[in-house]
């Protein structure tokens, strides 16, 4: 297999990577082939005993006088190495508007500008770029001068493998397609390789807080901030309570060792995959909310004792079979002796992965302060509605034009759309709302109320 390797090697260097490139794959590459020779054992899994997550509530509270020497100590690091194409958007998803003209990245911008300047203190703000989104994030940041220092590091670019003969695509045919940005575990040793490691360790740097950028609800926690001060905590994960739109979510297992591990459903065995799926045997899930004592991080790199699980993606490109060899940034997890869990409230995780995502974040169940999310104390729900927008809304500019005017979602438990639906200014939808219209167009007229109805054809007015 290692003749493979040389071969691979040397494709990587004719396509231009690096030295440094070709070797970290090479340490990925090799462990994943020695994890095809010990797989998982499924029964040696159990979830970790509720006392080993940490509860949220139970957290100490800061002091202002604590406050101030806590924040001088700390980075904040967003992930933005993903694309809005899923939304029918080009460029990062962090460009993407999300409320008041506001964009993603915007938002982020303005939490941490808000928090120097509340507590005077110089919190700086990283972004991992990957080769997809660093162009034009390069652009985008420029308007932040002299507002915020940002600084930018980029991710590895790896060779896609065929799964047939696991050599790379070739360039030639397959140009950018040929790479991929490995997952958000990259982040480890990208942020080495860079020198933005040693960077922040010489300003006197001591904790990280990491998160992925198209994660509205993740902010700067004093709390959980000082936990891990407090308790001298290498590396803490925040988890939070799994519901069913997040049954392919990362969660938390406990190995035969005892220890803390996360567990992907890519590394499932697929007969195991609904088990895992389960929201009564796997209860909580990771948020990607990451925080990290970077003098173990540098401790832990140079000694080369930081493994991460391979997840093997499997993809096509052209009808071809490929595989993508990726590690999760959650994976470190198991890695530094005394890390934690924190289950922290589910407004820290407020993903923006498709338009129903982006629905919920514009409506009237979430207002902005200082660039955070914060739940409108309005809804009388403790969850957030369940909301499924058929093929018809997927991208950006479909959505815009159905709902040109964002519904009054407060009372809202689900929505579901299918078809040719308009949704009319000023709308009211509460309880279960089911709207279905496979032929011909529904226009849904404005300042309509909307409440526990299934509704399917044409509606008139006085159906509604």
């Amino acid at each position: 297999m290692m003749t493979t390797f040389k071969q691979i090697a040397q494709i990587m260097s004719d396509q231009g990577s690096t030295p440094d490139q070709i070797e970290l794959f090479g340490g990925l590459y090799r462990d994943y082939l020695e994890q095809l020779k010990e797989p998982i054992h499924w029964n040696q899994l159990t979830s970790p005993p509720a006392e080993s997550i940490l509860k949220y509530e139970e957290l100490d509270t800061v002091t202002p006088e604590e406050t101030r020497i806590l924040l001088s100590e700390l980075a904040v690091c967003r992930l933005n190495g993903g694309l809005g194409t899923s939304m029918g958007c080009v460029g990062p998803k962090s460009a993407i508007e999300v409320k008041n003209g506001q964009s993603i990245l915007d938002l982020i911008v303005s939490q941490i500008q808000s928090l120097n300047d509340k507590y005077d203190v110089s919190v700086p703000l990283l972004l991992m770029n990957s080769f997809n989104t660093d162009a034009d994030t390069q652009k985008i940041i420029k308007k932040y001068n002299g507002r915020l220092s940002i600084l930018t590091f980029l991710q590895n670019r790896f060779p896609r493998l065929r799964k047939d003969s696991l050599l790379p695509l070739s360039l030639d045919k397959y140009n950018v397609q040929s790479f991929y940005p490995p997952g958000h575990g990259d982040f480890y040793q990208s942020i080495a390789k860079t020198g933005i490691l040693d960077r922040l360790l010489e300003q006197g740097k001591k904790y990280l807080f990491v998160a992925n950028a198209d994660n509205l609800g993740a902010s700067v926690d004093l709390n959980i901030l000082h936990l891990m001060k407090q308790k001298a905590a290498p590396f803490i994960m925040e988890v939070t309570s799994k519901t069913r739109a997040d049954v392919k979510g990362g969660t938390l297992i406990k190995t035969a060792s005892q220890s803390l591990r996360l567990l992907e459903i890519a590394q499932v065995p697929r007969e195991y995959q609904e088990t895992f799926k389960s929201v009564k045997t796997f209860k909580i899930f990771n948020t990607n909310n990451i925080w990290i004592d970077l003098r173990e991080l540098k401790k832990k790199l140079e000694n080369d004792t930081l493994h991460l699980d391979v997840i093997v993606n499997k993809k096509t490109v052209d009808r071809l079979p490929i595989i993508q060899l990726e590690t999760a940034l959650g994976s470190g997890i198991n890695n530094f002796e005394g890390s934690l869990a924190v289950q922290v409230p589910r407004i820290r995780f407020v993903p923006i992965k498709k338009t129903d995502d982006l629905l919920l974040v514009q409506s009237n169940l979430f207002i902005f302060q200082d660039g955070i999310l914060m739940k409108n104390p309005e809804r009388q729900f403790e969850g957030l509605p369940l909301i499924k927008l058929g093929e018809n809304f997927q991208s950006v500019e479909e959505y815009q034009q159905r709902i040109q005017s964002i519904p009054d979602i407060l009372e809202l438990d689900l929505l579901t759309v299918v078809g040719n639906v308009y949704f009319g200014d000023n709308m009211t939808l509460r309880g279960n709302v089911i709207l279905v219209c496979e032929n011909g167009e529904l226009h849904l007229p404005d300042q309509s109320l909307i409440e526990n109805k299934v509704m399917t054809g044409q509606i008139k007015m006085g159906e509604l």
